[in-house]
């Protein structure tokens, strides 16, 4: 009998056991994981990035006069006669307000269906902006946008081994989003836009800017 019952404490301990490494692996996955993203979408919609132009009219100013100088001063023949004077402005055309596209693309499926455009553009004020719009991609755990020197599609591990310019963690699953490019990025040789599951190292989507 001892000896039964010793046996069976043992594998009580044993279940015990292996029950909290199971719960501990499946916390972690799903940690890591984090499968319920399957399920899951976001939305936004921003509007398209507009800088106004600078103010370029210049309008004369009137000096205030005295009623000595007035009386004193000599008068034309046209003042004379109650002819209005003639008055001048100066103005120059408002500076263009749509920004410069600097390159679109078409988004491709990679490690998840993804569909929209992306377009780089440059604001009137010197700013640069990559914009993506009509976006519909899949949810995921640490999600960036990358600008790429690799080309899009193809293997969806590929984008780290080239150069890339992170923009950010993704702002949502769909709609039109604005991505502020840092002033010091050289945008030489960035010829795609990625969309990088940074956890996995996976691409979701790609576009290649032309």
């Amino acid at each position: 009998m001892n000896r039964i019952g010793r046996m069976i404490r043992a594998h009580k301990i044993l279940a015990t056991t292996v029950g909290v490494a199971v719960v501990v692996l499946v916390i972690a996955g799903a940690a890591l994981f984090q499968p319920w993203r399957l399920f899951t979408s976001s939305s936004v919609n921003e509007a398209l990035p507009f800088a106004p132009p600078a103010s370029t009219s210049a309008f004369p100013s009137t000096a205030p006069t005295s009623d000595a100088q007035t009386s004193d001063a000599p008068t034309s023949d046209a003042q004379a006669s109650g002819s209005p004077a003639p008055t001048t402005s100066a103005s120059t055309p408002a500076a263009k307000t749509d920004p410069v596209v600097l390159g679109f693309g078409n988004f491709q499926s990679q490690e998840h269906q993804t569909s929209g455009t992306a377009q780089l553009l440059k604001l009137p004020d010197g700013s640069r902006v990559l914009r993506l719009e009509n976006l519909a991609s899949s949810d995921g755990p640490d999600v960036k946008v990358w600008l790429s020197s690799l080309e899009a599609g193809g293997d969806w591990y590929k984008y780290r081994s080239g150069r890339y310019v992170d923009l950010g963690p993704i702002k949502a699953t769909h709609g039109n989003q604005n991505y502020v490019i840092p002033s010091g990025v050289d945008l030489s040789g960035l010829s795609s836009v990625v969309l990088w599951c940074d956890r996995f190292s996976v691409a979701f989507g790609s576009a290649q800017l032309a």
